[in-house]
């Protein structure tokens, strides 16, 4: 493992990621200019959005400080960084604003004292639950919520397509910006100024289709990066589980239901996708669906004890909509945040013909389903007797992620029943680092891609310690990590070069808490070595979000969903 960083790392444990990196309460809604130090290569000009939870306490009328359990459920805030290209004796200046997009939601409870009854992972008081399963909340028939009210910040998609291109005068339509939308793994859409950050609207699935109204979903659609089409499921509980894989056509804006079919209903928070198929791949992170009739409830609540006796299952989609499921295969347990990538090549079957392919992705693996239980607040805030004790011990092994290879041999040519065929994990790398937030150059999606880049977390505090490059031709066991003691960085997102030859010629872009002064700063990592290039100083802390999206200056738009 090659280690590039800034400062001696220290022999003992780091633990810097304290409240200011989880309740930052730090908005900014006029844009300012940050200082920069060292440069941002000109091809960065664009716009860097950011989103995730913001901060998870609210003081309320009845003189209690709630707080929100789960890293999941704080109130979501959007960030932008919009850098502007060199324009004479100018370097490349960058300028940050934020907004919080649940104003109404957080007055809601300051003034109730009271949570919304859905959230991810909760936990509740068992008597204030039980006097929340009598209690009617009366709400104007045909009312439609505020946008301000609902906690929609998981990722967002630039122009996504079938959403409709309202545009405003103020609106960054200079470099493209029609549209922007947050997203999460419920059946819900939040419309975003792209400029201001204010919430504007909502919108479901129905929506696209009228088909669609089951409420589960994918944060993270796919797209291709020819066409645009941005393609996703949705899962309904009724009258059985049914997932409908489908897409939108970025030329038309139309969606098409591609494959309807029963499955075990899990929480599925990405899919796959590549030059003839979609990969939707049902791990072991199953719902009990009956905990979602008797409100209040969370999704943890609903996901059923991790079970090795059972498979995980691959459902593999026709693309094009002609064939609809084409095959099924069944793999080794495990759960799943994020898909990395996937691309068809020839088979390696023994009983392959000339034209026999398989289908081989990429992800980070889990275990089983213990890591989202340890993501409440209580384990992550270095304050915390929970967090200081694990920081002792270290991630349990069932903590502990790869990223790793599975293999879909002999994809069948017309649709193939049931039984289903064996899908093989071929190999699982870098378990000391523990990826997550796994990101590549986008214009490898659908093909085979040699660089994963990730944030790792080695121990050196309660969360991510590191940036991580992995080469999966050559050394998939020794990835190069960028580390500075006591700074916390977020999801790296590249940025090609458009003059570059090689799949990592780009940078990486990143928001990183410096523990020391409690203030967060965008870095610019060179992409193939990690040096730091530069580094754009916010003068407060942004809080650790999930997932960003960058839109290039004068390139065109980004294709959609990562």
């Amino acid at each position: 493992m090659t280690v590039q960083q800034d400062s001696h790392l220290s022999d003992h444990f780091n633990n810097w990621p304290n409240v200011q990196g989880f309740d930052a309460n730090y908005e900014v809604k006029d844009q300012v200019e940050l200082p920069v130090e060292g440069h941002f290569p000109g091809y960065t000009a664009g716009t860097l959005y950011r989103t995730g939870p913001g901060s998870y306490k609210v003081n309320t009328e009845q003189g209690e400080t709630l707080e929100l359990s789960h890293w999941f459920d704080g109130y979501s805030q959007t960030h932008r960084f919009q850098l502007v290209g060199p324009d004479g004796d100018h370097p490349l200046r960058v300028y940050y604003n934020s907004r919080f997009s649940t104003d109404l939601l957080i007055e809601q409870t300051r003034k109730s004292g009271n949570f919304k009854p859905i959230t991810f992972g909760q936990k509740r008081d068992p008597c204030k639950a039980v006097y929340d399963k009598v209690q009617t909340e009366y709400e104007p028939a045909n009312k439609p919520p505020h946008p301000s009210a609902e906690n929609v910040g998981v990722t967002l998609s630039v122009n996504m397509p079938g959403l409709g291109t309202e545009t405003s005068d103020r609106w960054d339509t200079s470099m493209g910006i029609k549209t922007l939308w947050a997203k999460t793994d419920h059946n819900i859409y939040k419309q975003l100024d792209p400029v201001s950050l204010e919430p504007i609207s909502l919108a479901r699935q129905q929506n696209l289709q009228p088909d669609l109204a089951g409420e589960g979903t994918a944060s993270h659609a796919r797209s291709d990066p020819k066409t645009g089409d941005v393609f996703n499921y949705n899962l309904a509980f009724e009258p059985e589980p049914t997932y409908r894989v489908f897409r939108i056509s970025a030329s038309t804006g139309e969606t098409t239901i591609l494959a309807t079919f029963p499955a075990t209903p899990a929480y599925l928070h990405s899919l796959f996708l590549t030059e003839d198929y979609v990969i939707l791949c049902v791990w072991n992170a199953h719902l009990d669906v009956s905990v979602f009739q008797t409100p209040p409830y969370s999704t943890l609540d609903a996901i059923q004890p991790f079970d090795p006796t059972k498979p995980s299952m691959w459902y593999v989609v026709d693309r094009q909509g002609t064939q609809g499921l084409v095959g099924t295969y069944s793999g080794p347990p495990f759960f799943c945040f994020h898909s990395i990538n996937a691309w068809q090549e020839p088979s390696r079957s023994s009983t392959a013909t000339e034209r026999s392919i398989d289908i081989v992705a990429d992800l980070v693996k889990f275990d089983n389903t213990d890591f989202l239980f340890s993501l409440y607040y209580e384990n992550l805030l270095s304050n915390t007797s929970p967090a200081k004790a694990r920081l002792a011990t270290g991630r349990t092994e069932t903590t502990r992620s790869t990223i790793s290879r599975f293999r879909l041999p002999l994809i069948p040519t017309t649709p193939r029943p049931d039984p289903a065929q064996q899908a093989t994990l071929e190999r699982a790398s870098c378990k000391p680092i523990s990826p997550e937030l796994p990101t590549m150059n986008p214009a490898y999606v659908t093909r085979k891609h040699r660089y994963t880049y990730a944030i790792g977390a080695r121990g050196e505090s309660t969360f991510f310690d590191c940036i991580m490059k992995l080469d999966n031709d050559h050394a998939p066991d020794t990835p190069l990590i960028w580390a500075q003691h006591a700074h916390s960085p977020g999801e790296p997102i590249f940025v090609a070069d458009p003059e570059g030859t090689e799949e990592d010629d780009g940078v990486l872009l990143s928001v990183v808490l410096d523990g020391h002064s409690g203030k967060s700063y965008l870095l610019c990592l060179d992409a193939r070595d990690l040096s730091v290039m530069g580094k754009a100083r916010v003068d407060g802390p942004v809080a650790f979000g999930f997932h960003g999206q960058h839109v290039p200056a004068e390139r065109g738009i980004p294709t959609g969903d990562y």
